[in-house]
């Protein structure tokens, strides 16, 4: 059955989608009467000076040798000529066109994200207004007790030496009788020392009078979907109906738990309740992790603000689905044994539990005024192996789950359509895609192919159009915008090349990295720090990014050289700069090599 919230975001989707076409076709942009293989008109200007050049150098002033260079250099030239314009051309052209449609995909996609988006905060729109809730009673009164549920909190950790604690004693102050409350501590930490002091933390907690348990396994068999696997076994979670999950480096306030649960109380169609990610005093009085430490940790913040503002708001006010984040979030038993459980096939399991419980028809509610404080990944490195693991993982689900969507029975098939294609196909393949291709491989080969066409629209109107729709919900990070736009650029290249290893299944598909937490929102004297190995020259710099920041450079240089019809060099050279810069770890903090 098609509920008002998927017709509407149908409606909304089809205007954003005609808007583009209209604006595309009032300023004559769509006009692909163009032949396939157009040739500049800059080409011939531009070589018959550089050629004669070329001879003349090479000749050294000698007649004779120059005539023998001049007949083997135009040789090679025609040579070069003929396939540049009877293969490149024709082949990048075909790539341009590709991009152009999934260009269009995306500012589509992303039109309507922030259409839904900024609706919701123009009138005002809260999940209370489709999903009942209601206040529970007092904890502490005999009568309020009974309205209480069941509650496990699980916290998978994995060798967090620096952030055990904080996750521990978070989740043990939640507000909910101790009688009801099971924290379950999740340790496949491999390091005796640390597993040794997440143990004797329980222990500390347990002695208060906390339901406390700490459960270890033989092996880390699956990873995070492996450890909450095994703590959905234990004998007690069976009396658990709802169970609520934080990483290490999350850190709950108190009535966490008093304003998710009455969701999934009072609306027995609604499997998952997720929060939204804080990572600073912006939104939580006197907190502070490290947002502002660096920026990379700024221009990440920029990220996780849109993807919680746009597109997690987006998906739960029109179809009541979303990815679950894998953190801060509150599920319902039942849904997750309805769905299978954990499945350790992708490395993204909490997407992939998500997906399978909404095709068994389970509804989502996000509540982005229900914060957790959290951890940016402090480093450039850690940053890629966080980013490589989700965008493969989406991808790799993307292969597995399709044709489960298709003919799941469910679900409407205006949801089938949100979740194949805008959910997977244009946020988990064509975004990594186009951005990667189109801005950092065919933009700078053009400069070099004259017969090559770019369509203007293609370069400048749709770029413009997605920086303007992310800045309407970041009016905060706009000085930051220009360093944002630059680190996208280069995330693009492993973004495509996850997105690429997840499709196909290539070498290191299902490779499961723990992000690298600091712990620092705490000052403990009491926990040991580890110490520093030194790394070598080698795992200090980042070869791939330096090797693509050479290319853009020497793509740039070129241009501004042997100027023909475009002038790209001052973007080139500032993203062939920005490559450089985190090609040696430079992220914002005057400390590089690292």
């Amino acid at each position: 059955m098609v509920e008002a919230g998927e017709i509407g975001g149908a409606a909304v989707f089809a205007l954003a989608a005609a808007a583009a076409l209209s604006a595309a076709s009032s300023i004559g942009a769509v006009d692909f009467r163009r032949p396939l293989a157009a040739v500049g008109g800059g080409g011939a200007f531009e070589w018959d000076g550089v050629v004669p050049w070329l001879i003349g150098v090479l000749g050294g002033g000698d007649e004779a040798a120059a005539g023998g260079v001049s007949v083997g250099v135009a040789a090679w030239y025609e040579v070069w000529v003929r396939v540049r314009g009877g293969v490149i051309a024709p082949t990048l052209q075909v790539a341009v066109w590709v991009c152009m449609v999934m260009s269009v995909m995306l500012v589509v996609e992303a039109t309507f994200n922030s259409a839904v988006s900024l609706g919701v905060k123009a009138i005002g729109w809260r999940p209370e207004w489709r999903f009942k809730w209601e206040p529970l009673a007092g904890a502490d009164e005999e009568k309020g007790r009974g309205e209480y549920p069941m509650v496990m909190v699980q916290i998978p950790m994995y060798n967090e030496l620096e952030v055990y604690k904080l996750s521990i004693g978070a989740a043990c102050e939640l507000k909910w009788p101790k009688d009801k409350l099971i924290v379950q501590v999740l340790d496949d930490s491999t390091d005796p020392f640390i597993k040794n002091l997440v143990e004797l933390e329980c222990e500390s907690w347990a002695s208060k009078g906390v339901n406390i348990k700490y459960v270890t396994r033989s092996s880390r068999k699956g990873f995070k979907a492996g450890a909450l696997k095994k703590g959905m076994e234990c004998d007690y979670t069976k009396q658990c109906e709802y169970i609520a999950i934080f990483d290490a480096d999350f850190q709950p306030e108190p009535n966490f738990l008093l304003r998710t649960v009455p969701f999934l109380m009072h609306n027995p169609n609604v499997a998952l309740v997720q929060a939204r990610w804080a990572f600073g005093k912006d939104f939580i009085p006197n907190f502070a992790v490290n947002d502002t430490t660096s920026l990379l940790t700024r221009v990440q913040k920029m990220f996780f603000d849109y993807h919680f503002k746009v597109e997690q708001e987006a998906g739960s006010a029109t179809f009541a689905f979303f990815s679950f984040n894998g953190t801060a979030g509150v599920w319902r038993t039942t849904a997750i044994n309805e769905a299978g459980g954990w499945k350790d096939r992708t490395t993204v399991e909490d997407m992939d539990l998500a997906v399978r419980a909404s095709l068994n028809g389970w509804k989502f509610i996000y509540v982005g005024d229900i914060r957790v404080k959290s951890e940016l990944p402090s480093t450039y490195g850690a940053y890629c192996r966080q980013q490589f693991r989700w965008a493969c993982g989406g991808a790799n689900l993307f292969r597995k789950i399709a044709m489960d969507v298709l003919v799941a029975k469910d679900i409407s098939l205006l949801k089938k359509f949100y979740m194949l294609y805008s959910f997977f196909l244009v946020r988990r393949v064509v975004a990594p895609m186009v951005a990667c291709v189109l801005y950092n491989i065919i933009v700078p080969l053009s400069v070099m192919i004259p017969e090559l066409f770019i369509p203007i629209w293609g370069v400048a109107y749709i770029p413009m159009a997605l920086l303007i729709i992310t800045t309407i919900r970041n009016p905060r990070n706009l000085h930051i915008m220009p360093f944002w736009i630059l680190f996208e650029s280069v995330m693009t290249v492993l973004r495509m090349r996850a997105a690429l290893t997840g499709l196909m299944e290539l070498s290191g598909f299902n490779k499961w990295t723990v992000t690298k937490k600091i712990g620092s929102s705490v000052e403990d004297t009491q926990v040991p720090l580890l110490p520093k190995t030194r790394k070598r020259l080698r795992d200090r710099i980042n070869l791939p990014e330096i090797g693509f920041s050479v290319f853009l450079i020497f793509c740039a240089s070129y241009n501004l050289i042997f100027h023909g019809k475009t002038s790209y060099y001052f973007n080139l050279y500032l993203q062939g700069l920005a490559f450089l810069l985190l090609g040696f770890n430079f992220t914002g903090n005057f400390a590089c090599c690292q």
